[in-house]
C-alpha cells in the first residue's frame, strides 16, 4: 500500500469548502484513497461528511492511503493540495 504523510497547509482546517474541494478531486481518481489522522480509523477521501468528521487542523500530519495500479501518482497530487491552501 502507497501512503504520503503530509501536514495540512489549509490554514482554517478541513471545513466544508476546502474538505469538498479535496474530497471531488479523490473522488476523480481511479484509485480509492483513505485519509487518516489521530491514529483515528482512515476515511475514504471522497466523502466530504467523512473528512470533516475528522476534524483536521492547520499544521496537523494527515496520513494518505491508496492501492493499485496509479496509486503513486494519485497520492502525489492529493499530498500536493493538502499541503496546500486550499481556502483561497
Amino acid at each position: 500500500m502507497a501512503q504520503r504523510v503530509v501536514h495540512l497547509g489549509t490554514r482554517s482546517g478541513l471545513h466544508a469548502r476546502p474538505a469538498a474541494t479535496f474530497a471531488q478531486a479523490a473522488s476523480r481518481t481511479a484509485v480509492a484513497v483513505t485519509l487518516e489522522v489521530h491514529g483515528k480509523a482512515p476515511v475514504a477521501a471522497s466523502s466530504l461528511l467523512a473528512i470533516m468528521t475528522l476534524g483536521v487542523k492547520f499544521g496537523e500530519q494527515v496520513t494518505l492511503a491508496a492501492e493499485g495500479d496509479g496509486a503513486e501518482p494519485v497520492l502525489d497530487e492529493l499530498a500536493q493540495m493538502l499541503s496546500s491552501e486550499l481556502d483561497a
